[in-house]
């Protein structure tokens, strides 16, 4: 039925809003939702992405590098805490490989503390060329993501990392600790982390397109079943591996 004084428009209905803006599409929220209903409960929430610079994925896949210049706020010990891009470094063990990884600015870090009560959140990114790595930790350290913040030196910037090759595959590791204790998954993508990122806007879509959504505004982790989301996802390819 049109509105009232307003031939040919209908009645707007509340709908809902999906905040699928963290790392690969709200995936690794979704799991570390998963994950915190196994352990009952995420006092800190761990996770570690691996690109692969091989991967097909377009330019905006590193457009994560004009924020390297700028600290973030992340919660540690359910306290507020400042953080610089590429710093607390670690080795950590995604899909077999031993690999370096640094401190990212990504969303999970700011509304997983929000929706799961989680104490201490921390993002961090290493690459599959220990290489790629070492050049992007040498250039914090001269300071080139504070002074070549600007548009003139963006393509500087991503050439550090930007060369899609033939394919490459996605992984991250999603570790969860509660009351429970430890539970860890690796999210493996064969087909790259765009089809990763694409298959968790897909379950975002599913989400607000429900019966049961409700009006507002949401974020992946809080879907009403974490568990049968990481289902959906290893139907589009996605391998969920716990350990």
């Amino acid at each position: 039925m049109d509105q009232p004084g307003h031939p040919g428009r209908h009645p707007v209905h509340p709908v809902a809003a999906h905040g699928a803006c963290a790392a690969q599409g709200g995936v690794t929220n979704t799991v570390a939702a998963a994950l915190a209903r196994e352990v009952g409960g995420a006092a800190d929430v761990d996770i570690s992405i691996r690109y692969d610079i091989n991967d097909q994925a377009g330019a905006d896949s590193v457009d994560f590098m004009d924020r390297l210049g700028l600290e973030f706020e992340a919660r540690k010990g359910g306290k507020a805490a400042v953080v610089r891009p590429l710093t607390d470094t670690r080795w950590v063990d995604i899909a077999g490989h031993r690999t370096k990884v640094a401190r990212l600015d990504t969303p999970e870090q700011f509304t997983l503390p929000l929706t799961l009560g989680a104490g201490s959140v921390a993002t961090r990114i290493g690459f599959s060329s220990n290489t790629s790595t070492t050049a992007l930790l040498a250039a914090r350290a001269v300071g080139l993501f504070r002074w070549g913040s600007g548009e003139k030196w963006a393509s500087l910037r991503r050439s550090l990392l930007y060369s899609p090759g033939s394919g490459g595959t996605a992984h991250i590791r999603v570790e969860v600790t509660g009351p429970g204790g430890t539970g860890t998954v690796t999210i493996t993508d064969p087909l790259g982390q765009a089809h990763l990122t694409a298959a968790g806007g897909l379950l975002g879509l599913h989400t607000v397109l429900s019966d049961d959504a409700r009006p507002g505004v949401s974020f992946p982790e809080s879907a009403p079943e974490p568990a049968a989301q990481l289902a959906k996802l290893e139907s589009y390819g996605v391998t969920i591996l716990r350990s």
